[in-house]
Protein backbone atom coordinates (compact mmCIF):
# COMPACT_ATOMS: atom_id res chain seq x y z
CA UNK A 1 0.00 0.00 0.00
CA UNK A 2 1.26 3.46 -0.88
CA UNK A 3 1.78 6.20 1.68
CA UNK A 4 -1.11 8.08 0.07
CA UNK A 5 -3.58 5.21 0.60
CA UNK A 6 -2.36 4.81 4.17
CA UNK A 7 -2.83 8.55 4.69
CA UNK A 8 -6.38 8.40 3.32
CA UNK A 9 -7.34 5.53 5.61
CA UNK A 10 -5.97 7.15 8.75
CA UNK A 11 -7.13 10.72 8.14
CA UNK A 12 -10.53 10.00 6.61
CA UNK A 13 -11.31 7.66 9.50
CA UNK A 14 -10.43 10.37 12.01
CA UNK A 15 -12.60 13.03 10.36
CA UNK A 16 -15.52 10.64 9.85
CA UNK A 17 -15.50 9.62 13.50
CA UNK A 18 -15.36 13.25 14.62
CA UNK A 19 -18.26 14.14 12.31
CA UNK A 20 -20.56 11.38 13.57
CA UNK A 21 -19.55 11.30 17.25
CA UNK A 22 -22.60 10.80 19.48
CA UNK A 23 -25.04 10.01 16.68
CA UNK A 24 -27.46 7.12 17.14
CA UNK A 25 -30.10 5.36 15.09
CA UNK A 26 -33.18 7.63 14.99
CA UNK A 27 -36.19 6.35 16.90
CA UNK A 28 -38.35 6.40 13.77
CA UNK A 29 -36.00 4.22 11.67
CA UNK A 30 -36.11 0.45 11.27
CA UNK A 31 -32.90 -1.11 10.03
CA UNK A 32 -31.99 -4.50 8.57
CA UNK A 33 -28.26 -4.93 9.09
CA UNK A 34 -25.40 -7.00 7.70
CA UNK A 35 -27.25 -8.72 4.87
CA UNK A 36 -24.81 -10.68 2.71
CA UNK A 37 -25.11 -9.86 -1.00
CA UNK A 38 -21.98 -11.67 -2.27
CA UNK A 39 -19.58 -14.46 -1.37
CA UNK A 40 -17.61 -12.62 1.30
CA UNK A 41 -19.80 -12.41 4.41
CA UNK A 42 -17.36 -10.00 6.06
CA UNK A 43 -17.09 -7.43 3.27
CA UNK A 44 -19.96 -7.93 0.80
CA UNK A 45 -22.69 -6.86 3.20
CA UNK A 46 -25.40 -4.24 3.19
CA UNK A 47 -28.01 -2.56 5.38
CA UNK A 48 -31.55 -1.48 4.50
CA UNK A 49 -33.18 1.49 6.27
CA UNK A 50 -36.82 2.59 6.24
CA UNK A 51 -39.14 4.68 8.37
CA UNK A 52 -40.86 2.41 10.89
CA UNK A 53 -44.25 3.68 9.75
CA UNK A 54 -43.34 2.57 6.21
CA UNK A 55 -41.85 -0.79 7.18
CA UNK A 56 -44.46 -2.78 5.26
CA UNK A 57 -44.78 -0.39 2.34
CA UNK A 58 -43.20 -0.50 -1.09
CA UNK A 59 -40.99 2.58 -1.32
CA UNK A 60 -38.86 4.40 -3.86
CA UNK A 61 -35.32 3.28 -3.14
CA UNK A 62 -31.95 5.00 -2.91
CA UNK A 63 -28.67 3.08 -3.20
CA UNK A 64 -25.66 4.74 -1.58
CA UNK A 65 -22.16 4.14 -2.98
CA UNK A 66 -19.71 5.39 -0.37
CA UNK A 67 -16.57 7.36 -1.10
CA UNK A 68 -13.06 7.02 0.27
CA UNK A 69 -10.60 7.22 -2.61
CA UNK A 70 -11.31 3.61 -3.61
CA UNK A 71 -9.14 2.51 -0.66
CA UNK A 72 -11.20 3.43 2.40
CA UNK A 73 -14.72 3.29 3.79
CA UNK A 74 -17.59 0.99 4.60
CA UNK A 75 -21.30 1.15 5.30
CA UNK A 76 -20.75 1.97 8.98
CA UNK A 77 -19.25 5.32 8.02
CA UNK A 78 -22.36 6.14 5.97
CA UNK A 79 -25.12 4.77 8.19
CA UNK A 80 -26.25 8.09 9.69
CA UNK A 81 -26.26 9.88 6.35
CA UNK A 82 -28.23 7.02 4.79
CA UNK A 83 -30.75 6.86 7.64
CA UNK A 84 -31.17 10.61 7.24
CA UNK A 85 -32.13 10.02 3.60
CA UNK A 86 -34.55 7.29 4.67
CA UNK A 87 -36.32 9.81 6.89
CA UNK A 88 -37.32 11.58 3.68
CA UNK A 89 -39.55 8.67 2.68
CA UNK A 90 -37.20 6.31 0.85
CA UNK A 91 -35.91 2.81 1.42
CA UNK A 92 -32.13 3.21 1.50
CA UNK A 93 -29.54 0.53 0.73
CA UNK A 94 -26.12 1.18 2.28
CA UNK A 95 -23.36 -1.29 1.39
CA UNK A 96 -19.70 -2.10 1.83
CA UNK A 97 -17.59 -3.02 -1.19
CA UNK A 98 -14.12 -4.48 -1.64
CA UNK A 99 -11.36 -1.88 -1.42
CA UNK A 100 -8.06 -1.36 -3.17
CA UNK A 101 -5.19 -2.09 -2.93
CA UNK A 102 -6.24 -5.49 -1.59
CA UNK A 103 -8.83 -5.72 -4.37
CA UNK A 104 -7.95 -3.97 -7.61
CA UNK A 105 -10.37 -2.49 -10.16
CA UNK A 106 -13.00 -3.58 -11.07
CA UNK A 107 -13.75 -5.21 -7.68
CA UNK A 108 -15.67 -2.22 -6.27
CA UNK A 109 -17.56 -1.84 -9.56
CA UNK A 110 -18.45 -5.54 -9.60
CA UNK A 111 -19.73 -5.31 -6.02
CA UNK A 112 -21.91 -2.33 -6.92
CA UNK A 113 -23.43 -4.27 -9.80
CA UNK A 114 -23.99 -7.21 -7.44
CA UNK A 115 -25.94 -4.91 -5.12
CA UNK A 116 -28.06 -3.73 -8.05
CA UNK A 117 -28.89 -7.36 -8.82
CA UNK A 118 -29.53 -8.14 -5.15
CA UNK A 119 -32.04 -5.29 -4.96
CA UNK A 120 -33.87 -6.56 -8.03
CA UNK A 121 -33.98 -10.11 -6.65
CA UNK A 122 -35.23 -9.01 -3.21
CA UNK A 123 -37.57 -6.19 -4.15
CA UNK A 124 -40.70 -7.88 -2.79
CA UNK A 125 -39.02 -9.00 0.43
CA UNK A 126 -37.82 -5.52 1.41
CA UNK A 127 -40.41 -3.36 -0.35
CA UNK A 128 -38.24 -1.79 -3.05
CA UNK A 129 -40.24 0.00 -5.74
CA UNK A 130 -38.54 -1.47 -8.82
CA UNK A 131 -39.90 1.35 -10.98
CA UNK A 132 -38.29 4.04 -8.86
CA UNK A 133 -34.73 3.11 -7.95
CA UNK A 134 -32.24 5.93 -7.45
CA UNK A 135 -28.60 6.10 -6.38
CA UNK A 136 -26.15 8.51 -4.77
CA UNK A 137 -22.38 8.36 -4.79
CA UNK A 138 -19.77 10.79 -3.55
CA UNK A 139 -16.09 11.33 -4.30
CA UNK A 140 -14.68 7.98 -5.50
CA UNK A 141 -18.13 6.51 -4.90
CA UNK A 142 -19.45 8.88 -7.55
CA UNK A 143 -16.92 7.41 -9.99
CA UNK A 144 -17.95 3.85 -9.10
CA UNK A 145 -21.65 4.68 -9.39
CA UNK A 146 -21.18 6.52 -12.68
CA UNK A 147 -19.38 3.50 -14.18
CA UNK A 148 -22.07 1.12 -12.91
CA UNK A 149 -24.64 3.32 -14.66
CA UNK A 150 -22.60 3.04 -17.84
CA UNK A 151 -22.65 -0.75 -17.58
CA UNK A 152 -26.43 -0.65 -17.27
CA UNK A 153 -26.99 1.48 -20.38
CA UNK A 154 -23.91 1.12 -22.62
CA UNK A 155 -23.57 -2.37 -24.10
CA UNK A 156 -20.12 -1.69 -25.52
CA UNK A 157 -18.83 -0.73 -22.08
CA UNK A 158 -20.64 -3.59 -20.34
CA UNK A 159 -18.92 -6.05 -22.68
CA UNK A 160 -15.56 -5.08 -21.16
CA UNK A 161 -16.41 -7.01 -17.98
CA UNK A 162 -17.27 -10.59 -17.04
CA UNK A 163 -20.14 -9.50 -14.76
CA UNK A 164 -23.36 -7.73 -15.61
CA UNK A 165 -26.55 -6.14 -14.31
CA UNK A 166 -30.01 -7.67 -14.65
CA UNK A 167 -31.44 -6.23 -17.85
CA UNK A 168 -34.69 -5.38 -16.01
CA UNK A 169 -32.89 -3.23 -13.42
CA UNK A 170 -33.08 0.48 -14.23
CA UNK A 171 -31.94 3.52 -12.29
CA UNK A 172 -34.52 6.29 -12.56
CA UNK A 173 -32.02 9.03 -11.67
CA UNK A 174 -28.72 9.44 -9.81
CA UNK A 175 -26.76 12.01 -7.81
CA UNK A 176 -22.99 12.42 -8.16
CA UNK A 177 -21.76 14.38 -5.15
CA UNK A 178 -18.34 16.02 -5.05
CA UNK A 179 -17.35 13.37 -7.56
CA UNK A 180 -14.00 12.38 -8.99
CA UNK A 181 -14.12 11.19 -12.58
CA UNK A 182 -11.07 12.65 -14.30
CA UNK A 183 -8.28 10.30 -13.28
CA UNK A 184 -4.68 11.04 -14.27
CA UNK A 185 -1.40 9.17 -14.23
CA UNK A 186 1.54 11.37 -15.13
CA UNK A 187 4.97 12.47 -14.02
CA UNK A 188 3.83 16.03 -13.32
CA UNK A 189 4.23 16.91 -9.60
CA UNK A 190 0.65 18.19 -9.31
CA UNK A 191 -0.66 14.80 -10.43
CA UNK A 192 1.38 12.84 -7.88
CA UNK A 193 -1.59 12.19 -5.59
CA UNK A 194 -3.82 10.59 -8.25
CA UNK A 195 -0.88 8.84 -9.91
CA UNK A 196 0.19 7.10 -6.69
CA UNK A 197 -3.42 6.27 -5.83
CA UNK A 198 -4.00 4.67 -9.22
CA UNK A 199 -1.00 2.42 -8.66
CA UNK A 200 -2.89 1.01 -5.68
CA UNK A 201 -6.22 0.81 -7.48
CA UNK A 202 -5.36 -0.52 -10.95
CA UNK A 203 -3.74 -3.87 -11.68
CA UNK A 204 -1.22 -2.41 -14.12
CA UNK A 205 -0.84 0.92 -12.28
CA UNK A 206 -2.69 3.00 -14.84
CA UNK A 207 -2.19 1.93 -18.43
CA UNK A 208 -3.92 3.83 -21.20
CA UNK A 209 -6.50 1.06 -21.43
CA UNK A 210 -7.18 1.08 -17.70
CA UNK A 211 -7.56 4.85 -17.55
CA UNK A 212 -9.99 4.70 -20.46
CA UNK A 213 -12.14 2.19 -18.58
CA UNK A 214 -12.30 4.18 -15.32
CA UNK A 215 -13.08 7.59 -16.88
CA UNK A 216 -16.85 7.83 -17.18
CA UNK A 217 -16.63 10.62 -19.75
CA UNK A 218 -15.75 7.90 -22.25
CA UNK A 219 -18.88 5.87 -21.55
CA UNK A 220 -21.84 8.20 -21.05
CA UNK A 221 -24.43 7.84 -23.80
CA UNK A 222 -27.98 8.99 -24.54
CA UNK A 223 -29.45 6.28 -22.29
CA UNK A 224 -27.65 7.52 -19.19
CA UNK A 225 -30.00 8.28 -16.24
CA UNK A 226 -30.92 11.86 -15.32
CA UNK A 227 -28.23 13.21 -13.05
CA UNK A 228 -27.92 15.60 -10.11
CA UNK A 229 -24.40 17.05 -9.94
CA UNK A 230 -23.28 18.72 -6.73
CA UNK A 231 -20.22 20.46 -5.35
CA UNK A 232 -19.35 23.24 -2.92
CA UNK A 233 -17.08 26.24 -2.50
CA UNK A 234 -14.32 24.41 -0.64
CA UNK A 235 -14.58 21.06 -2.39
CA UNK A 236 -11.13 20.30 -3.80
CA UNK A 237 -12.75 18.29 -6.62
CA UNK A 238 -15.26 20.94 -7.68
CA UNK A 239 -13.64 21.48 -11.08
CA UNK A 240 -14.41 17.88 -12.02
CA UNK A 241 -18.14 18.56 -12.06
CA UNK A 242 -18.11 20.68 -15.22
CA UNK A 243 -16.69 18.11 -17.69
CA UNK A 244 -19.38 15.66 -16.58
CA UNK A 245 -22.06 18.32 -17.10
CA UNK A 246 -20.62 19.05 -20.52
CA UNK A 247 -20.74 15.37 -21.49
CA UNK A 248 -24.33 15.01 -20.26
CA UNK A 249 -25.25 18.07 -22.31
CA UNK A 250 -23.53 16.61 -25.37
CA UNK A 251 -25.47 13.34 -24.99
CA UNK A 252 -28.78 15.11 -24.28
CA UNK A 253 -29.10 13.61 -20.79
CA UNK A 254 -31.23 15.66 -18.34
CA UNK A 255 -29.21 17.01 -15.43
CA UNK A 256 -29.16 19.55 -12.63
CA UNK A 257 -26.06 21.30 -11.26
CA UNK A 258 -26.00 22.61 -7.70
CA UNK A 259 -23.13 24.55 -6.19
CA UNK A 260 -23.36 25.21 -2.46
CA UNK A 261 -21.95 28.10 -0.45
CA UNK A 262 -22.94 29.17 3.04
CA UNK A 263 -21.74 32.26 4.93
CA UNK A 264 -22.16 30.50 8.28
CA UNK A 265 -20.13 27.34 7.61
CA UNK A 266 -17.27 26.13 5.45
CA UNK A 267 -18.61 23.65 2.91
CA UNK A 268 -15.83 21.31 1.90
CA UNK A 269 -15.54 17.97 0.19
CA UNK A 270 -18.55 15.68 0.91
CA UNK A 271 -20.03 18.25 3.31
CA UNK A 272 -23.45 16.67 2.70
CA UNK A 273 -22.55 13.69 4.93
CA UNK A 274 -22.65 15.87 8.05
CA UNK A 275 -26.30 15.55 9.02
CA UNK A 276 -25.84 18.18 11.77
CA UNK A 277 -25.16 20.79 9.06
CA UNK A 278 -27.99 23.00 7.82
CA UNK A 279 -26.33 23.23 4.41
CA UNK A 280 -26.00 19.44 4.23
CA UNK A 281 -29.68 19.00 4.98
CA UNK A 282 -30.55 21.60 2.35
CA UNK A 283 -28.45 19.69 -0.17
CA UNK A 284 -29.97 16.34 0.78
CA UNK A 285 -33.46 17.86 0.54
CA UNK A 286 -32.63 19.13 -2.94
CA UNK A 287 -31.44 15.72 -4.09
CA UNK A 288 -34.45 13.89 -2.69
CA UNK A 289 -36.79 16.40 -4.32
CA UNK A 290 -34.95 15.82 -7.58
CA UNK A 291 -35.55 12.08 -7.21
CA UNK A 292 -39.19 12.58 -6.25
CA UNK A 293 -39.74 14.55 -9.46
CA UNK A 294 -39.25 11.26 -11.33
CA UNK A 295 -41.81 9.32 -9.29
CA UNK A 296 -44.69 9.03 -11.70
CA UNK A 297 -47.22 7.12 -9.59
CA UNK A 298 -46.86 7.02 -5.84
CA UNK A 299 -50.04 5.05 -5.23
CA UNK A 300 -48.18 1.89 -4.19
CA UNK A 301 -46.52 3.79 -1.34
CA UNK A 302 -49.70 4.90 0.36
Amino acid sequence: MSKISDHIRKNFKKTDEERDAGLQTPDNIIRYDDIVYGNDKNIQVLDVYKLKEDANKTLPTIISVHGGGWVYGDKEKYQFYCMNLAQRGFAVVNFTYRLAPENKFPASLEDTCMVFNWIWNHKEEYGFDANHIFAVGDSAGANILSLACAISCNEEYANQFDFDINSNFKLKAIALNCGTNIIKVSSHPKDKFSTELMKDCLENEGTKEELYLVNVLNHINEKYPPTFLMSAENDFLKSQMLPVASKLLEKNVPFVVKYYKDPSEKLGHVFHLNIRSNAANRCNDDECEFFKSFIINNSSNK
